[in-house]
């Protein structure tokens, strides 16, 4: 391992992260941050929604955000670099082992989905008001969560930026990441889905299930969610399964 060649593609993609941090912020997060201010400002505010409906939207606006940051921060630049302006070639290059190459782009990915978080749920909070009961009591459970959500939505962008064609970027948001978010427990919580069992259990094939519950228990344990021990656990069982699947994919594309 050239921990000098790794630090300095973490430094060049962190420089380039920067320049486009703010416009990817604000495309990730605008559909989320409409959908509560109309369904946690103006739904409560005329009485259609009651007040508790708040507590649910911060922790799932959270996750959607940092699920589709880390995602999109990864998997675009990746089918960029692969299949138009071939710069990966360069990267191939440096004096280390390729599988470096991967883990640099998903470590990447995580400080984004992190940063990601960390703006949108204090913005949320701002457009909900102060009536919301928000608690960061447990901050190392929080922490682990959230590291392992952006360790997560990092590892899925390496996988799908490997796997999905530039003639196939529509079919990623119309075929996955949009019917991800719809049933993805992040504007109501998993035992809301009891009236419909079938449905129930599908959905825990989603990541962004376990992301929505794991922050939603964390920072508003009082709202009904999954317990943390199962989320923590399927998490890590997750962010294993991806970063294996992910790294033998851009090994296989970029050998090939």
């Amino acid at each position: 391992m050239n921990w000098k060649a790794f630090l300095a593609m973490l430094s060049r993609d962190a420089h380039v992260a920067r320049r486009n941090f703010v416009p990817m912020v604000m495309q990730t997060m605008l559909q989320p941050m409409l959908f509560t201010f109309v369904f946690g400002r103006v739904l409560v505010s005329g009485g259609m929604m009651t007040q508790s409906y708040q507590d649910l939207l911060i922790p799932g606006v959270m996750a959607i955000t940092m699920l589709m940051t880390g995602v999109m921060g990864v998997a675009m630049p990746l089918i960029a670099e692969f299949q138009f302006s071939r710069e990966i070639e360069d990267r191939l290059l440096a004096p280390m082992a390729i599988e470096w190459l991967a883990v640099e782009k998903i470590l990447g990915g995580m400080i984004q989905a992190l940063a990601a978080g960390a703006v949108v749920a204090p913005a949320a909070w701002l457009v909900l008001g102060r009536g919301t009961a928000v608690s960061f009591s447990n901050v190392a459970q929080f922490a682990c969560i959230a590291i392992l959500v952006a360790m997560m939505s990092s590892a899925g962008g390496l996988l799908l930026g490997c796997s999905v064609g530039q003639t196939q970027i529509g079919l990623l948001f119309s075929m996955v990441l949009a019917p991800m978010i719809m049933f993805g427990c992040a504007y109501y919580p998993w035992s809301a889905l009891a009236a419909f069992p079938v449905v129930q259990k599908l959905v825990l094939i989603n990541p962004l299930v376990y992301a929505s519950e794991g922050l939603r228990g964390t920072m508003t344990p009082h709202v009904p969610h999954m317990d943390l021990a199962l989320v923590i656990g399927v998490l890590a069982v997750m962010n294993i399964a991806l970063i294996a699947l992910g790294l033998n994919r851009f090994v296989k594309k970029a050998v090939g």
